[in-house]
């Protein structure tokens, strides 16, 4: 088996992440990576020393000459498969691979509205994998092949996210007590992501409890003035109080596995998700979680391993997020019944089991 694995960022999102959670199993199948040259994601498949072939879809302005680039370098390596990690990269690369003849799966980790052109891309590859039920639901009531169409969740590395005690250098490296209880959320800094509910909800909490601190992992991608807005009105009311000097915006981190183990909850206020990786890192690292119920996330934790809300209800998060802090006990059987679903259900060599189960069917 050749598999041809075609990414579209050069950046480590949830996308890459997933897809790298797995490749140390995949490369010993046979797999080439076709995605930017340099970046983090280049710099993490040289780690694992896999060929990379090098496409960009930005050195190519239009659909067409993107296409027709892919089509060469496909004619040229000779692959058995195709596998485009995206939508984005689904819908570039199923005319594509039809015309070529070459089998090929289109990855859906996006819960977005598509058009008809689109969704006819799609339904050119030989198989459609969504990363929740929620995602395949989604997308075949916009017209997705039902019967192409298979979930396959997210794998996460359960030896590098686990469990494990606190060090206490997060707050040496804040600055504040150890004792300090540290609510976390990771996710680019946007709409989507709810970052703005999360400090209008979370104002009577920090009113009533002097010691609570905020950490917010993420930074801004999209240049577009409403997202420039946006992260300006976060930064003002982190500003003012009660959050003055207890909102600590921390940018991109590259040590998520053991910023997981120095916080007391992970709140994910998201206004949609389809099945978010920080919440399997965090289920996986035995962390109390707070999330809103959107998307596939109820299907990470069930009925018993976090504290779900709907979104955008601010009085659901406070009460979600007032009964962590209260309660250590809950906190741990939250974090042990989330760990155990992990290892049933989300670890990575199960997800490469089944991926290499799709790509030989």
């Amino acid at each position: 088996m050749h598999v041809a694995l075609l990414c579209e960022y050069s950046s480590l999102n949830g996308g890459e992440h997933s897809i790298l959670a797995v490749l140390p199993i995949l490369q010993k199948h046979g797999v080439r990576v076709f995605a930017p040259p340099q970046g983090a994601f280049a710099e993490a498949i040289a780690a694992l020393e896999i060929e990379l072939v090098p496409f960009s879809v930005t050195d190519y302005p239009s659909l067409a000459g993107r296409r027709e680039r892919l089509a060469e370098l496909l004619r040229q390596h000779r692959p058995t498969l195709l596998h485009a990690n995206s939508l984005s990269m689904g819908r570039l690369a199923g005319p594509v691979a039809a015309t070529l003849q070459l089998p090929s799966i289109a990855h859906l980790r996006d819960i977005i509205r598509l058009n008809g052109t689109v969704i006819a891309d799609l339904n050119r590859h030989r198989n459609l994998l969504a990363v929740s039920d929620a995602t395949r639901s989604f997308h075949v009531t916009q017209g997705i092949d039902a019967d192409r169409c298979t979930v396959l969740y997210n794998g996460v590395d359960l030896q590098r996210f686990r469990p494990d005690v606190p060090t206490g250098f997060l707050h040496r490296e804040l600055g504040i007590p150890l004792d300090a209880p540290l609510l976390g959320v990771i996710g680019q800094l946007g709409i989507r992501k709810g970052q703005d509910f999360l400090l209008d909800a979370l104002q009577p909490v920090f009113v009533e409890r002097s010691d609570v601190h905020l950490v917010v992992v993420g930074q801004r991608w999209s240049e577009k003035d409403e997202s420039v807005r946006y992260e300006q009105r976060l930064r003002t009311v982190a500003a003012t109080e009660p959050y003055r000097g207890r909102v600590h915006f921390l940018g991109v981190r590259h040590d998520i596995t053991e910023l997981l183990r120095e916080w007391t909850i992970l709140v994910h206020p998201a206004r949609q998700e389809p099945l978010g990786r920080v919440l399997l890192e965090a289920a996986a690292s035995g962390l109390a979680v707070a999330a809103s119920n959107v998307g596939g996330t109820a299907e990470i934790f069930g009925d018993d391993s976090a504290r779900l809300f709907d979104a955008d209800d601010a009085a659901a998060l406070r009460n979600a997020v007032t009964q962590l802090l209260d309660s250590a006990e809950l906190r741990h059987l939250l974090g042990i019944a989330a760990r155990k679903r992990c290892e049933n259900l989300f670890s990575a060599e199960y997800c490469a089991e089944r991926l290499l189960a799709i790509y030989a069917g």
